[in-house]
């Protein structure tokens, strides 16, 4: 009697994980059409509610109301209603940490959010370790649902954290997805988050656990689950590492994929940050073939979306706790506050002044990345700044440390900086934005070789001097040695400050708000406009 209700079932679904089969229906390949969906979010970095957004029209910066987990579940339910029983939803990891509310809670708020909005598979990203392996895999394992990465293992007995993949079949057709974390995690954060963690890099056991996904497990259709930033997304997909991969679901480095970047072997797509977007590919398949795909992304946009009530209320449950503190508000600007260009940013420019002002030093630095969504301004009148706001921007509130280097520690480090972020060969670059600074100003070529792309330094207004001693400051990062700031070693007569970047940033907007933040020209790309908003060539890909 079951075998029959089953067989008369419209869709067919088989689940497997890391080898584990679980047969609900054995219906072969239907010979009609079967269309799919696979929806992703990504990097949402623990931002709950709809927040002003930064889009680029006409070569210019424009700003409207996205995102929102509420929102977002609204998305789910109408796609899912639209392809009932073909509906795949995956996230792509950073989703527990960026927030105020995030780091208030250490994650803790988020498994009864994820919960309710029923994804399917989730991935670690970078910043999940951020509260240790402990919180991390509790946080995870209360998700209820799948989660996969195929090169993280536990130190001490090298058995892998999660399931490396994971299978679903619908009418016949076989999707499969290999999950695959940022093997740099150790060194992008900081090195006691992932303590009992190691990091497999990208080498032959990738290839090997695509190839069983794909012949042991006779996948259709395969994807790449990743959170290695979209250069190196790029390189992978022109890698014969991924011959028998279809798509790779980008994410890390926020950018926003509106058509699939064409590798030799597969197609890259990532769909934005802070829930502001979800990625889309329909499947198209005729006698278990693949004929179409396409893809799209969707705006979060709260009047299209409407906030589903019920997930809206448990958000604002979860979050009253904290919500007095974490609303405070602690400044205001006069100016849009953004960080989403590649070499020079007003909201990191606010955040360096405030810290060599806290100091005293020559030269702050704060590392480059795009936390913090816009504070824009209304009708003229300032915009408030809130206790929440100085979590987005840095989501990590770490001790102050002053120093001393010579100039020519100073220029080698900038030329480091500068191939992390602009290297030709995308395995070598590290992060995807070049690092801030206040009282510095540094012209460099971006395409210039390894080691020579950095033209001139001045520092508070004249030629940098190779011997001369300069004094330094910038965030501790815990397990760093402690000769080493902003990831430049050596660094002399190191000091831990009583105080922390928060601390800095808050006295500072306490007397001088409302700020007026600017690109006033400290970073320049001399082979760049000033509004660059991605370094990605060879590729048609344009932020907007």
């Amino acid at each position: 009697m079951r075998k029959n209700i089953l067989t008369a079932l419209a869709v067919s679904t088989l689940v497997v994980t890391a080898g584990a089969t679980t047969t609900i229906s054995e219906n072969e390949k239907m010979n009609e059409r079967t269309t799919i969906t696979i929806l992703q979010t990504a990097d949402i970095h623990g931002q709950l509610d709809t927040h002003q957004e930064l889009f680029v029209e006409n070569g210019k910066a424009v700003f409207r109301k996205r995102g929102g987990m509420a929102v977002i579940k609204t998305i789910f339910e109408e796609e899912r209603a639209a392809n009932p029983g073909r509906t795949i939803i995956v996230d792509g990891g950073d989703l527990i940490q960026g927030s105020g509310y995030a780091a208030a809670s250490k994650g803790k708020i988020f498994p009864d959010i994820v919960r309710q909005m029923n994804y399917d598979l989730l991935l670690p990203g970078n910043w999940e370790v951020v509260y240790g392996k402990e919180i991390m895999m509790e946080v995870m394992n209360n998700y209820h649902t799948n989660v996969i990465a195929q090169n993280m293992r536990h130190e001490e007995s090298g058995k892998q954290l999660f399931p490396p993949y994971w299978i679903r079949e619908i009418d016949g057709i076989r999707i499969g997805f290999v999950g695959i974390n940022d093997p740099d995690i150790p060194f992008r954060q900081a090195p006691s988050y992932s303590d009992g963690i190691l990091f497999n890099d990208l080498d032959n056991s990738v290839e090997e656990v695509i190839r069983k996904v794909k012949f042991d497990e006779r996948a259709d259709f395969v994807i790449l689950l990743t959170h290695i930033g979209l250069a190196k997304q790029v390189a992978l997909a022109n890698n014969p590492i991924s011959r028998h991969a279809d798509y790779i679901f980008g994410n890390d480095t926020h950018e926003r994929v509106r058509k699939p970047i064409e590798g030799k072997y597969a197609k890259v797509v990532e769909p934005g940050a802070f829930g502001s977007f979800v990625g889309k590919l329909t499947l198209h398949f005729e006698q278990g073939r693949l004929v179409e795909d396409q893809y799209e992304l969707i705006e979060t946009d709260p009047l299209r979306y409407p906030a589903d009530k019920e997930l809206q209320a448990l958000i604002d449950e979860k979050k009253a706790p904290y919500s007095a503190e974490l609303e405070r508000v602690v400044g205001s600007t006069a100016e849009p506050i953004y960080r989403y260009l590649v070499v020079e940013n007003a909201m990191d420019n606010m955040i360096t002044d405030a810290m060599r002002w806290k100091t005293g030093v020559d030269i702050s630095f704060s590392n480059g990345f795009r936390f913090g969504n816009p504070i824009v301004p209304q009708q003229g009148n300032p915009a408030p700044i809130t206790r929440n706001d100085i979590w987005n921007m840095l989501p990590i509130d770490d001790y102050v440390k002053t120093g001393k280097v010579r100039g020519s520690q100073l220029m080698e480090w900038l030329e480091k900086e500068a191939h992390n972020v602009f290297a030709e060969n995308p395995t070598e670059r590290f992060g995807g934005w070049f690092v801030r600074f206040s009282g510095m100003e540094v012209k460099f070529n971006s395409t210039a070789e390894k080691g020579s792309r950095v033209e001139s330094v001045r520092i508070n207004g004249e030629p940098l001097e190779s011997g001369r001693i300069y004094t330094i400051s910038a965030c501790t990062r815990e397990g760093d040695p402690e000769d080493m700031l902003c990831r430049m070693r050596d660094v002399a007569d190191v000091e831990t400050q009583p105080f922390t970047m928060h601390d800095a940033v808050m006295e500072y907007l306490e007397r001088f708000s409302p700020v007026k933040p600017s690109l006033d020209g400290r970073a320049i790309a001399t082979d760049q406009g000033p509004f660059t908003f991605t370094s990605m060539p060879g590729t048609h890909y344009q932020f907007r």
